[in-house]
């Protein structure tokens, strides 16, 4: 599998997915975390604050932006129709608008108007081209809107290496048979976090397409060291 095949992959899961996550200790309360950290405003009299989910797949991460800003109005877009149609399911009756489309550059898809705030959990690192979709995330936001990528990168740290290692291909994979009945999505997951940027690295590419006020902020459990908050400001014009 290749990252043009991704979508198709989550199609043919999208029924297995939510099964799958819940078996990952701390993985809603790290999606909250995250929404929590792009801090936009809560109150009822802020309604106007507009938040647009990339790569919102079955809607889990779309719910913990609906938890943490109730009033916002909050777009889902995702590539992947299945998960999509879950993700309407889910949120039904709660406002959320879901578009199809490429994150790769939302506008493309339908995505008007301007968002203080973007989240975008377990997604960059599956896009062909991540500089080109930074620009255009950064281009979406508003003057003072903020980015919150939810992300593995893994450090030099052999240790979390080694634990990325045996949870992946000791524990993801096979569950992923066993719940899915395939492993090639998962198998392809698991490389995609080999792959990508590190911490550091992450942060420098951020900052290139513009961003400022880059923080990395960590999560808890057995993930810390692992998946981090990539927190950044649109930055000057």
């Amino acid at each position: 599998m290749n990252k043009t095949e991704v979508a198709a992959g989550f199609d043919g899961v999208a029924e297995h997915y939510d099964r799958l996550v819940s078996m990952n200790p701390g993985y809603l309360k790290h999606l909250s975390l995250s929404a929590q950290r792009l801090a936009l405003p809560t109150t009822p009299a802020d309604g106007s604050v507009r938040i647009l989910d990339l790569c919102c797949g079955t809607g889990l991460s779309t719910a913990a932006l609906r938890r943490v800003y109730p009033n916002a109005e909050i777009v889902g877009l995702d590539a992947s129709a299945e998960m999509l149609r879950v993700a309407a399911g889910r949120l039904a009756g709660d406002g959320t608008t879901f578009v199809a489309g490429d994150a790769t550059d939302p506008r493309a898809s339908g995505i008007t108007g301007e968002f203080h705030g973007v989240l975008m959990a377990y997604g960059i690192r599956n896009i062909p081209q991540p500089d080109l979709c930074l620009s255009h995330i950064r281009a979406l936001l508003a003057p003072s809107g903020r980015a919150c990528f939810h992300e593995y990168a893994l450090p030099d740290s052999r240790w979390q290496r080694a634990k990325w290692a045996a949870v992946s291909s000791a524990i993801i994979v096979p569950l992923s048979k066993v719940v899915a009945g395939d492993t090639t999505l998962f198998r392809y997951l698991r490389d995609s976090v080999w792959d990508f940027d590190g911490p550091g690295e992450f942060q420098s590419r951020l900052k290139r397409a513009g961003f400022g006020e880059v923080q990395m902020l960590a999560m808890t459990g057995w993930q810390r060291g692992l998946v981090h908050s990539f927190v950044a400001q649109r930055g000057a014009s």
